[in-house]
């Protein structure tokens, strides 16, 4: 029969089994430690599922911690409204807290969680700081995960400058700048979401996707006939959030050998 001495026990899930006093023997069935100890505890893996008797007290079925895991989440990024944030891993419980933990240590609670199955559920974040964030989910049962890295970034969406709707009236045929837009954000580049912009049979022009200028050799094309163009052009940033925005072109052949009438 081995012996220990020992103040406390550990259970798998981490709560502590008072045994007695420091100095006190006692006695484990044998078969189970093949370990003399003063003091600490003994490692979980020397136990199995069931334990028998022990100083008097039946320890049976020792509950396993079951930590949740975290594999992925979707969408990545979010802007700084209330958005819905799909959380896939394992051994969730129904239903977990999840927090959006900040590379600066601020802490901030989803709005709501979903529980959808073991393997999902769906966090709602308004986050209005911009930055990366780690994600923490906590089961009922006190088991928790954080994520190893920052999983989600909260950006702005880009905000256009430039004012929606007409942004001129240009002689047909004409040659050069006809316009430029603008939007702020991180990295903005454009382009156009319709095929009339930058369609030869329409309006006949290009678009820098950096600068936002709008250029043609021939406005307009072959028609000569007055016509305003209407398309939508579309701002994305760095993190790949878009603003799209319309916008007009009007052609006109009434005044030869001008460019524009605005």
């Amino acid at each position: 029969m081995s012996e220990i001495k020992v103040n406390t026990l550990k259970k798998y899930d981490g709560s502590t089994i008072t045994i007695g006093e420091g100095g006190d023997t006692v006695t484990i069935t044998p078969g189970i430690v093949a370990t003399t100890l003063t003091s600490g505890t003994i490692p979980d893996a020397r136990f199995p599922s069931t334990l028998p008797a022990i100083s008097g007290a039946n320890l049976t079925n020792l509950p396993v911690e079951t930590k949740p895991t975290i594999t992925a989440i979707l969408p990545t990024v979010i802007n700084n409204n209330a958005n819905n944030v799909v959380i896939t891993g394992t051994n969730f419980v129904s239903i977990p807290t999840v927090d959006a933990i900040s590379t600066t240590g601020a802490i901030t609670v989803a709005n709501t969680v979903a529980f959808t199955s073991a393997t999902s559920i769906t966090a709602n974040f308004t986050l209005p700081t911009d930055g990366t964030y780690y994600i923490r989910i906590e089961n009922n049962d006190g088991n928790a995960v954080r994520s190893s890295a920052a999983l989600l970034t909260v950006s702005d969406d880009p905000v256009w400058s430039t004012g929606s709707g007409s942004l001129g009236t240009i002689a047909g045929n004409f040659s050069g700048t006809v316009a430029t837009i603008a939007a702020t954000g991180d990295t903005v580049t454009f382009s156009e979401t319709t095929n009339v912009l930058t369609n030869g049979s329409q309006a006949n022009c290009s678009l820098n996707s950096n600068t936002g200028a709008i250029t043609t050799s021939d406005f307009g094309g072959s028609s000569t006939t007055p016509t305003t163009y209407n398309f939508t052009l579309r701002a994305t940033d760095a993190q790949g959030q878009t603003a799209d925005r319309a916008f007009s072109l009007t052609s006109v052949f009434a005044i030869a050998n001008s460019g524009r009438f605005d």
